[in-house]
C-alpha cells in the first residue's frame, strides 16, 4: 500500500509540474526565438546601414568634387577654378588618379554599370541628383598594384561645345577601410556585391573561390538576389525552425552595390539554446525537490496512513486495547481521533452486548453503566416491575410447521415485541423458547413510574400481536396467535449474573418466580397484575374484581387482578 501510494502522489504531482515546466520552457523558448530573430534582423540592417554610410561618405566626399567641376566648366571663364579643383580631386585622400578625356577615347572594354538602385514599391529608377553617370567595377591596377575603382562623369567643354568624360580612381581598399574595421566584418559572414550579385568584396569568414551570388543554388542567396531587385533594405530567414540560414542586405546610396550579411541560425539562438540547456536542469532539480517531498511529508503520511490500517486490522481481529496518537489537527490528525472515538464507542457496544445481551436498548444500557454494580459481577437487591409473555398453545401450532417457517413466525412476533419492550425502556433477561422476560428498572428512583411503564408495555404489546395476526393472515398458521402477559413487582437481586468469562446484566428473586407462575393463569390474550402492581397503580388500572390462585412454592394464596386497561397519569 506504501508503494501504490508514493507512487500515485509522485505521478499526480509530478506529471503535472512537468507538463507545466515543459508548456512554459516550450512557450518561452518559442517566444524568446522569434525575439531573438526579429533582434538579429533589426541588428543586421542596423549594422549594413553603418557600413553602407561609412562606403558612401568617402564616394561622396570624392563626388562633391566632381559636382564642383562640372558647375566650373559651364562658365568659359572658371579655368583656374577648374584646374583648383583637379588639383584638390588629386589629393583626395584614396584618389590614385584624375583623368579630363574626350569622350571618343574613352576605353570600351572597361565594365561599368549603371548608377541605378531599386526603391522599395516600384521599378528600377535613377537615383542620383549630381552629375556621376557611372561607377566601375573593381578592378586591379598593376601599376599602383591595387584595386580601383573609378568614378566617372559627363564634363560639357564650354569652349569646344564636346563633351569629355571626368575620371576619377579611387582605391577600393580606401573605400572599404571603415568597414573593414569594423569587428563585426571578420568575424561574420558579410560580402559587397553589384546589382547583379558579382561579388566584389567578402569577408574572411565567407567561402572563398565564388564570384557570384547565388551560383551554388543556396536558396537563401536566391532569395536575397530577388528581394534585392524591388527592396532598398531587407533580411530573409531560410527554412527549418529555427531557420538554418538568415541573412540581411543594404543598397549603398552613392554606388551600386548591395552589403549582404549572413548567419546561421544556431548562432543566433546560441542564448536560448544554452538558456533551454539550463532550463532542463533546473526542471530536473524541481522534480528532484519535489520527489524529497514527497518522500519526506508524503512518507510520513504513509506512516500514519499505514499505523490506521495496521490498527484496524487489530480492531478487526477484536482487539479494542490499541489507540492512536494524535499528533496534529488536519485531515489525517481527525481521522486518528475519529478513528480513536469509534474504538471506544466498539469496546462500549461490546460491553453493552455482553452485559445486557443484544435485546436492551443502547440508552437504557448507558443509563444502567453509570452504576457501579453494573460492570462487576454480583449485584444489588432491589424492587423492580416485571414483564413476562409467553404464546399461548404455540408447542401444538409449531407441530403442525416446518422448523423454518416455526423460527420465521418467532423471529417476526419478537421482532414486534422487542421495539415495543424498547420504546418503554425495558431490559429483556432472556428469551424461554417462545416466552420472553423483562424488568423496568427504577435504579434509584421509586418504582411507581418503572411500574407504569410494565403495565403500559404489556397493554401495548397485546395491541401489537393483534396488528401482528392481521399482518400474518397469509402465513400457514392454522389459527391466529395469542399471548399471556402477566405483570408483577418485588424485590429481586440486579446485576450482573454469571462468571468472570461469562456474566449477563440480569435479575434473580421470588418476584422472579411469582411472575412465571402468574403468567401460566392467563388465558391467550389476557393480562394480569400482582396486588402490587393494584397497590402501586390505583388510580390508573382498570381491573375486574380480584380473584387468588395459589402457585407451587408459595404457602398463601395469591390475590391477581385482570387487567383491561390503563388510565393516562392525571
Amino acid at each position: 500500500m506504501r508503494n501504490t501510494l508514493r507512487k500515485r502522489m509522485a505521478v499526480f504531482l509530478i506529471l503535472p509540474t512537468a507538463l507545466l515546466l515543459f508548456a512554459m520552457g516550450f512557450a518561452g523558448f518559442l517566444y524568446a526565438r522569434n525575439l531573438l530573430v526579429d533582434q538579429w534582423r533589426q541588428t543586421a540592417v542596423l549594422r549594413l546601414e553603418r557600413a553602407a554610410h561609412y562606403m558612401d561618405m568617402r564616394l561622396a566626399r570624392v563626388a562633391e568634387w566632381i559636382d564642383l567641376f562640372n558647375e566650373a566648366v559651364k562658365s568659359p571663364e572658371g579655368k583656374e577654378a577648374r584646374d583648383f579643383i583637379l588639383s584638390r580631386l588629386k589629393n583626395l585622400q584614396g584618389v590614385t588618379a584624375v583623368d579630363l578625356v574626350p569622350a571618343p577615347q574613352l576605353p570600351e572594354s572597361r565594365p561599368v554599370r549603371k548608377l541605378r538602385r531599386p526603391v522599395k514599391g516600384g521599378p528600377l529608377t535613377k537615383l542620383y541628383s549630381g552629375t556621376l553617370s557611372e561607377i566601375t567595377l573593381p578592378r586591379y591596377d598593376a601599376g599602383r598594384d591595387r584595386e580601383t575603382v573609378s568614378l566617372i562623369s559627363g564634363v560639357p567643354d564650354a569652349e569646344t561645345g564636346k563633351t569629355k568624360r571626368l575620371e576619377v580612381s579611387v582605391r577600393f581598399d580606401y573605400l572599404m577601410k571603415d568597414v573593414e574595421s569594423l569587428g563585426w566584418w571578420q568575424s561574420r559572414q558579410v560580402c559587397l556585391v553589384d546589382s547583379t550579385g558579382r561579388y566584389l568584396a567578402h569577408s574572411e569568414a565567407m567561402e572563398g573561390g565564388r564570384s557570384r551570388l547565388g551560383e551554388t543554388g543556396d536558396p537563401v542567396e536566391l532569395a536575397v538576389l530577388e528581394q534585392m531587385q524591388t527592396n532598398s533594405h531587407g533580411t530573409w530567414l531560410g527554412s527549418g525552425r529555427p531557420p538554418e540560414r538568415v541573412a540581411g542586405f543594404y543598397w549603398l546610396g552613392q554606388a551600386p552595390w548591395v552589403l549582404i550579411m549572413y548567419a546561421p541560425g544556431k548562432q543566433i539562438l546560441a542564448p536560448i539554446i544554452e538558456f533551454r540547456f539550463y532550463f532542463a536542469i533546473a526542471g530536473g532539480f524541481c522534480i528532484a525537490v519535489i520527489l524529497l517531498l514527497i518522500n519526506f511529508a508524503g512518507g510520513r503520511m504513509v506512516r500514519r496512513i499505514q499505523g490506521l490500517l495496521q490498527a484496524f486490522q487489530w480492531v478487526a481481529k477484536g482487539s479494542y486495547m490499541v489507540r492512536l496518537p494524535v499528533s496534529s489537527t488536519d485531515e489525517i490528525g481527525r481521522l486518528e481521533a475519529g478513528f480513536n472515538e469509534m474504538v471506544e464507542g466498539l469496546k462500549e457496544l461490546d460491553f453493552i452486548r455482553d452485559t445486557f445481551g443484544r435485546y436492551v436498548d443502547h440508552e437504557v444500557a448507558r443509563e444502567l453503566l453509570q452504576k457501579p454494580e453494573a460492570s462487576r459481577l454480583g449485584g444489588q437487591k432491589r424492587e423492580v416491575a416485571i414483564l413476562m409473555s409467553d404464546i399461548r398453545g404455540f408447542t401444538a401450532v409449531a407441530e403442525a410447521l416446518s422448523p423454518e417457517e416455526t423460527i420465521g413466525i418467532l423471529n417476526h412476533y419478537f421482532g414486534r415485541m422487542i421495539d415495543v419492550i424498547h420504546e418503554y425502556r425495558g431490559v429483556i433477561v432472556d428469551f424461554y423458547g417462545d416466552g420472553v422476560l423483562v424488568f423496568f428498572d427504577p435504579q434509584d428512583g421509586p418504582v411507581v413510574p418503572a411500574a407504569a411503564r410494565a403495565v403500559d408495555c404489556s397493554l401495548a404489546m397485546q395491541r401489537s400481536m393483534a396488528q401482528l395476526n392481521r399482518e400474518m393472515e397469509s402465513s400457514p398458521l392454522p389459527s391466529a396467535l395469542e399471548t399471556g402477559i402477566a405483570v408483577h413487582a418485588g424485590s429481586v437481586v440486579v446485576g450482573n449474573i454469571g462468571s468472570a468469562s461469562r456474566a449477563k446484566y440480569g435479575i434473580v428473586g421470588l418476584a422472579v418466580n411469582m411472575t412465571q407462575r402468574m403468567q401460566g393463569q392467563i388465558p391467550g390474550g389476557g393480562i394480569v397484575v400482582s396486588k402490587r402492581i393494584q397497590e402501586l397503580l390505583p388510580d390508573r388500572l382498570v381491573v375486574r374484581s380480584p380473584f387468588t390462585a395459589r402457585f407451587k412454592g408459595f404457602q398463601e394464596p395469591v390475590e391477581l387482578y385482570m387487567l383491561e386497561d390503563s388510565r393516562p397519569k392525571s
